[in-house]
């Protein structure tokens, strides 16, 4: 048995009373008697004051009339994500039915229609591997380069989450792409879904304790929380599971049912037959390395460590999201917050009580206010806590102190620490094809490599011997994969969304569109003098889903219309402030209004060492708002004929004409003409 607050699912705060919304009851076994009251209609700012009820957590829905989204009831007549998926897998037709769209999420793919295309939609499938810590084995990489070759669009996609992405498969080949992933060291199971997503951790392969530590925590998570019902070994490779043997923990923690966490005698123990009420994200990190955006997740976890180095236990975050409806103010983007310290040996048992918490009080109704941050705010933190420890059996220890929160991408060589170096290459949007995908494919097959996916799109090769650098170096750069030095440091940070033509969600361009976006930022910050080395984070998306985490970096565009954004201010570069909208409807070809008065007052008022999300939150939008309507442009000075660079003043004249219609100096755009030069000529020479 377990005590379970009975407290009603109604929504989030500061919402104006008129707003009603059906109250929600978690899960109850059936044939008990709930403690709760009958269900009623409840303000969605009403305060939750009902009394803790005995439950247990169960499968079975409370037989009250009770709304539940449909999605919901998908599930719940599933037989654990099976019917009807199998059965619309097996006919002729291009696609599958409404209710198999929702549930093939589970197993990892969507299914998608090229926007582009007009008249007849010729339905296509994203497939994306589920890969803890963006660990790649060299076997699984060649697969992923092979299938995107033969069933996919010829490209692979670096997410965000640390998961390659197929696009362009099609249903008749589902099948086969599935079950070569299983048969080749990877998974898809669990990348989409109702359920614990993929599970975030420094991509760096450092063999340091802390971060062995935290790799092998984000494994033996995504271990606990990973569906059990065989579903997906049934449906796409004939029910022959392929697994390896699970850590004795794992398995421990899976079972252990001493707080009515699970469902007896269930398939799924943890998720039952409804799963989750939405995704659910997980980051594990060490102290200051916040490369996997810590406090953007559901559940946050850090090492903590003692003055040896020596891993003693974990402090969580809780509550974050990114996810928004435009126009629907009680939908927000939210940071996780402090929930207490854990000793590691506990971490397994705090995290599944946590999920436990979700499943049976997150709202299963209304699925815009489905994930665990509006039951966070609704409830308070202290209530939230109070209701994990009833899952856990203990009260969690204060949190420990950290230090400051630095970004870090980890792109150019690096020692291991173990005699051996690793590569991160800057990949342009985690988007692999032509030249580059033929060379990556030659490395990585030579050198029998391992990869890893970091949470900004990039890539890191692994276990290289020094006597292969300069090799390696040259190769690459030869096809686009420069190192670090020779990228510009706003593409380094930068990240999009696919957004369209596939994503069903997308209002606007992202990937496709933030290449230009970011020439315009560069040639902007060098009209109003900010130089080269200072960059600005980044984020673009063609929906308010917040896929690249647009609401935490200093300038985030989110579509709200076709060829239209929402600019976001506010960030940090470490990713540790959450962004505000400061303008809604910029047409994108008006960008250079609005950025243009920014840089410029922040490149003339800024403090010694002030970012320019710093500086936009210390302004205030009143008076960033005022900048911008007041602007008449930057000060025209007269040019002059640069001898330095220009031998003649035809050659310049002719430099200059090109540079105006880029919206640059000759300068300016003589000094990009002798960076890209000296960057194609002189990368991978160096040691």
């Amino acid at each position: 048995m377990a005590l379970v607050a009975g407290a009603s699912k109604t929504g989030v705060a500061e919402t104006e009373s008129k707003i009603y919304m059906s109250k929600y009851r978690g899960l109850r076994s059936s044939g008990m008697i709930t403690l709760m009251g009958a269900a009623r209609e409840l303000p969605v700012s009403s305060t939750c004051s009902s009394s803790v009820g005995i439950v247990r957590a169960v499968s079975t829905p409370d037989t009250v009339a009770v709304k539940r989204s449909k999605v919901e009831l998908f599930k719940e007549q599933s037989n654990f994500l099976r019917f009807p998926l199998n059965e619309e897998l097996q006919n002729e037709a291009p696609g599958i039915n409404e209710v198999a769209t929702q549930l093939i999420k589970f197993h990892g793919s969507y299914q998608q229609t090229n926007r582009d295309e007009r008249g007849t939609k010729s339905y296509q499938f994203m497939l994306r591997t589920k890969n803890p810590c963006g660990k790649v084995p060299n076997k699984l990489y060649l697969v992923m380069d092979d299938l995107a070759d033969e069933f996919g669009i010829g490209t692979l996609r670096l997410t965000t989450r640390q998961t390659f992405q197929l696009h362009g498969i099609l249903k008749k080949n589902l099948k086969t792409v599935m079950s070569t992933i299983i048969k080749n060291m990877g998974s898809t199971l669990g990348a989409c879904g109702d359920l614990n997503r993929n599970v975030l951790a420094p991509a760096a392969p450092y063999t340091m304790k802390e971060y062995a530590f935290a790799q092998e925590t984000a494994d033996n998570i995504a271990s606990l929380l990973t569906p059990q019902s065989g579903a997906y070994y049934d449906i796409w490779v004939d029910g022959e599971k392929v697994v390896s043997v699970e850590p004795p923990e794992v398995v421990a923690a899976r079972n252990d049912n001493s707080h009515g966490t699970n469902f007896q005698d269930s398939p799924e123990p943890v998720y039952g037959t409804q799963f989750l009420p939405r995704k659910f994200k997980i980051a594990v990190t060490v102290p200051t390395d916040n490369s996997v955006d810590i406090l953007t997740n559901d559940v946050g976890i850090v090492v903590i460590s003692d003055s040896d180095g020596e891993p003693q236990g974990f402090n969580i975050y809780v509550g974050g999201g990114m996810g928004r409806t435009h126009r629907v103010e009680t939908t927000f983007p939210r940071l996780g917050e402090p929930l207490g310290y854990v000793p590691k040996e506990d971490i397994l048992y705090v995290v599944k009580a946590i999920v436990v918490t979700q499943r049976e009080n997150g709202r299963r109704d209304d699925r815009k206010y489905s994930r665990m941050k509006y039951l966070i705010s609704e409830w308070g933190i202290e209530k939230f806590r109070s209701v994990v420890e009833q899952y856990y059996g203990r009260k969690f220890e204060p949190f420990r102190v950290l230090p400051d929160w630095e970004f870090k991408s980890y792109l150019g060589w690096h020692e291991q620490g173990d005699g051996a170096l690793f590569y991160g290459l800057h990949v342009d949007n985690g988007r692999i094809g032509g030249a580059m995908k033929k060379a990556l494919r030659e490395v990585i097959e030579k050198y029998n490599l391992s990869v890893r996916i970091t949470p900004n799109q990039n890539l890191i090769l692994c276990d290289v011997r020094h006597s292969w650098r300069r090799r390696i170096t040259t190769v690459l750069a030869q096809a686009g994969l420069l190192q670090p030095k020779y990228v510009d440091p706003l593409n380094i940070t930068a990240m999009a969304c696919p957004a369209l033509p596939l994503c069903p969600l997308a209002i606007t361009e992202a990937e496709r569109g933030i290449p230009d976006i970011l020439k315009r930022v560069r040639a902007v910050l060098d009209k109003v003098g900010v130089s080269y080395n200072e960059s600005v984070v980044i984020r673009v998306t063609g929906c308010p889903n917040g896929c690249a985490r647009p609401y935490m970096a200093e300038l985030g565009l989110v579509g709200d219309g076709p060829n239209s954004y929402q600019i976001w201010l506010g960030g940090t570069p470490n990713q540790t402030s959450l962004a505000k909208c400061f303008m809604n409807k910029v047409k994108i070809q008006d960008l250079e209004k609005v950025l243009e008065p920014l840089f410029y007052n922040w490149k003339r008022k800024r403090l010694q060492g002030e970012s320019f999300g710093q500086f936009t939150t210390k302004i205030g939008f009143d008076r960033l708002q005022e900048m911008v309507d007041k602007w008449d442009g930057v000060l025209k000075v007269p040019p002059k004929h640069n001898l330095k660079i220009f031998a003649d003043r035809q050659t310049y004249e002719a430099m200059d004409e090109l540079a105006q219609l880029q919206s640059k100096t000759a300068h300016q755009l003589a000094m990009d003409v002798i960076r890209n030069y000296v960057a194609s000529h002189q990368n991978g020479k160096e040691e």
